[in-house]
This record gives structure tokens, sequence and C-alpha cells, in this order.
């Protein structure tokens, strides 16, 4: 495969403050052969050090990954015309379209289309809707399995999955039980055959390199970007493109909150072992000020802040008139989030639940419940009901949905009334934004409250996630039990 680069203008030379100390001695270790691996905290400007590195490497052309298309479009115009920027899907893309004789087509809806099938050949329909109702745990085991590596057996090259059917099941939201289970070894089976035939989804863009193989493009040196979100599978494709190339990759190991989808944990520190690289650190925020640094450094104690000043407060009392326009309100959960909102829209400020992928599935699940004009009382009774089933089978954020479903059946007089509300929350586009903290990553404010600071955890991922929470904010921030919220 040949080089592809963007024909793309660079940049004039940055007047801004002129580099760290840490920075210069990225820009040494950059000078050399070794691979690096460059810890980067929240808000200490990687990509303006990343674009200093680039100047000065001796190995062109540069292929730099990133995991987003806005963070591939603003590489892009920053970048040099001797680097290409894509993400880990477009690559992986390419690999495969290159690997397929026919012609490639991407179906965002693949699973539920093979899912869709699969009930099809089912000849009664009592049958056919307890599999409609076990989809969602399907879809989401599907999406899980292609992060970590999943094959299930009967299929071409199975020897090639990264664990086995045991490990992949202690990674779902919940243990499946053997319709479940099935299911989703069958929809992979039918997905990787269709790939093979060319169609894929986002996921297959990745998976079906990864382990099926292609002809990898072959850079003198590869930049990696938040290496700390790498899955097992984005690991399997580093693998193949940097047997001969310089690999240096930058994250911030303290952001490493994505384990519930497939982030592998301890990303980092794997590829430092792997690679044998050398680490440096960037320290210094450029984003957080001096308050909110002293205050994150209970899990990163050597941060350091450029700017001064900064406001850092734990709140006794708090009256919804008080709430700033264009503040953030962050939590760990989403219920407490749904209440605030609910309980904002009724005081008459203006909201906007952002970041959040909980409506579509929280409605879904509420219609089934039962009929609409079910009392809130008995829609309460059958939420109870579906919670413990849930519990039984060890799910992880069924108590979350739980809780969401009473926020809306406490308003309603009937199911359909808090579906009712429940989608007119989720449709609002206000001037107050509610978010989870795993959605705010990669964000910044100038003002964030850090809502139920209590509901987080003490392992390791929600360590991370308390800390994410904390540098979102570019001024001030504020944590407050939603009990003192004055309604």
């Amino acid at each position: 495969m040949t080089y592809s680069t963007f024909a793309r203008r660079k940049l004039p030379e940055a007047t801004g403050p002129k580099p760290t100390d840490e920075q210069l001695n990225i820009l040494d270790l950059g000078r050399t052969k070794d691979n690096l691996l460059i810890n980067a905290y929240a808000g200490t400007g990687k990509t303006t050090t990343l674009e200093m590195l680039e100047g000065v490497v001796k190995e062109k052309p540069i292929l730099y990954l990133v995991f987003n298309k806005r963070n591939a479009d603003e590489a892009a115009k920053r970048m040099a015309s001797t680097t290409t920027v894509r993400t880990l899907n477009s690559l992986g893309h390419r690999i495969w379209a290159a690997k397929c004789a026919g012609k490639i087509t991407l179906d965002s809806k693949k699973t539920n289309t093979i899912f869709r099938s699969i009930v099809d050949e089912v000849k009664k329909k009592d049958q056919a809707q307890v599999l409609w109702n076990s989809y969602y745990e399907v879809s989401q085991g599907v999406a899980l399995a292609k992060a970590l590596g999943y094959i299930p057996e009967g299929v071409v090259k199975s020897e090639c999955r990264l664990l086995d059917q045991a490990a992949f099941h202690s990674f779902l939201d919940e243990a499946p039980d053997d319709l479940v289970s099935g299911l989703i070894d069958e929809v992979l089976r039918r997905s990787i055959v269709s790939g093979f035939a060319g169609n894929i989804d986002f996921n297959d863009q990745i998976y079906l390199p990864a382990l099926f193989g292609g002809t990898y493009p072959q850079f003198p040196l590869v930049l990696v970007d938040e290496a700390q979100d790498l899955s097992p599978v984005n690991h399997a494709m580093l693998d193949k493109l940097c047997g001969r190339s310089r690999l240096i990759a930058v994250g911030d190991p303290f952001q490493n909150i994505y384990g519930f989808r497939g982030a592998k944990a301890g990303s980092m520190s794997d590829l430092g072992q792997r690679y044998k690289t050398v680490s440096a650190t960037l320290s210094v925020s450029f984003r957080c000020p001096q308050a909110i640094v002293e205050n994150a450094r209970w899990r990163v104690p050597n941060f350091q802040w450029i700017k001064p000043g900064g406001h850092v407060e734990t709140l006794e009392a708090l009256l919804p008139a008080s709430l700033p326009e264009h503040c953030t309100i962050i939590c760990r959960n989403n219920a407490p989030l749904l209440s605030t909102a609910f309980k904002l829209l009724a005081f008459g400020r203006s909201v906007n639940v952002s970041g959040s992928d909980i409506g579509p599935r929280l409605v879904n699940q509420m219609k089934k419940l039962g009929p609409e004009d079910l009392t809130s009382t008995q829609a309460a009774l059958a939420a109870d009901d579906w919670l413990a089933e849930k519990l039984d089978r060890e799910s992880k954020t069924a108590p979350d949905m739980h809780a969401c479903m009473k926020v809306f059946l406490e308003h309603g007089r009937t199911l359909g009334e808090a579906i009712t509300y429940a989608e007119h929350l989720f449709a609002q586009t206000g001037t107050i934004r509610l978010t989870t903290g795993h959605k705010a990553k990669g964000l910044e404010w100038d003002t964030v409250y850090h809502l139920d600071e209590h509901l987080l955890g003490p392992d390791e991922q929600n360590l991370n996630l308390r800390y994410v929470i904390q540098t979102r904010s570019k001024d001030r921030y504020y944590e407050i039990d939603s009990m003192r919220i004055k309604w």
C-alpha cells in the first residue's frame, strides 16, 4: 500500500508562549530513535507538542492516528503535508477494502439487519418477541466483542481471538443467559461472513483487519493520540503497523475511563512494556488554573499550572436561580442528572441533557413495562420486577436505569405520560448543559458543577472519572449534593 497524504498548507510558526522545559525535553527525545510514551495530563497542550515534535523527528512520512473525525480534521489543518492523519476506523476501513475483492459497503445498522434475519427465521410470533426483547443486550454484546477481539467457535481463523468466551462474558454488563449468549455468537458469525463479502459496520473497520488480516501500510513513524483509550483490537492493529516503525504514543493514564466499552486497562503501561518506550511527561496544564490543578493533585501529584486563580468550592446549598447561563452540571450517574434537569425546567430554567445515549434506551425500556394506560404505581412495580431480574444477572447499569425510570414515573399519572415527559426532556436544547462524566471527557467549560460526587466508587475507573470531571473546568469548579439544592 502506498503512502497517502493530504495536500494541505503548513500553518505559520506559533507565536504563543515558548516551549516549557518538559516540551523541550520531549523535542530532544524526538530527535533520537527511541520509541516514546508521553504522559500528557489534562489540558497540557499535547496537540501543540505533537506539532512541535513533527518538526524535529527525522522519520518521514508520519502516520498520525486519532480516535474521531473532529480531531482528525483539526490535526490535518495543523500538521505538515508529510504527515498522514487518519482515524483508527478510517485506516482500518482502507486496509479491509484492499483485502476484499468486492465493493465495501458501510452499514451502521448491520447488527440490527442480521438480528432481524434471525428473528424472521422463527415461525412463532411469541418466540420472535422473546428474541426482540433481548436485542439491546445482544447488540451491545456484539459491539463489545468486536472491541475486545472475541471470535466465536465455528469461524474461519477463530484461533485469532484475543480472549475466550468465558473471559468475554465477564466484560458484559450482565451475565448472559443461554439465549443471549447464543444470539451474540450467531450474530457475530454472520457478521464476519458478511464482512468478508464487503458489508461492514463501524466496529468492523477495526475488528476485521485487526484479527483477520490485510495489507498494512508501513510508515517510518506512527504517532498515536489518546493512547489510554486503546482497546485490545486497537493494540492488535498497532502490532501490525509498528513492526518496523518507530512509535510515539501520547495520552493520560489517569483518563482511562472507558473500560465498559472495551478500552484496555493499563493501556499505556502495556504500550511502554511492549515497545520498550522512553517515558516523558507533560504536567503543566494550560486549561486549568491553579485552584483546579491543586484540587486534582490527589490523583496526579505532579500536576502543574500556568494560570493563577481559579475557584474550587463544596457548596452547602444551591439556589436554582443562581446557576449561571452556559454552566455545565456533570454527574457519575444519569438519574440525578435527569431529576435535576426535570426540576430546572419546572423552575423556568432552560436545559440540555447532552452527550448521553441513555435516552432512546430508557424510553424503549419504559415502553416494555406494559400498556401506556398503566398507572404510575403499576408501572413502578413493573420497573421493580425488571430491576430484580437484572440484578439476578449481575447487571452493572440496571440500578441507574431503574432510577431514571422512577424519575419520570413519579411525575406522570400513567406510564404513557411518563414516557412523554422523558421524550420531552431529551428533546430540550437549552443553555444549562447536563452530562455524564464519561461523555464530558475531551470537553471543557468555564463553570462546572459536580453533582453527587459520592456516587463515585473507590476502583480505578471511578477514581479516574473523578479526575476527569474535576479537570473539565477552566475557571470555577463546584461540588454539590443534589439533596442540598433548594427547590
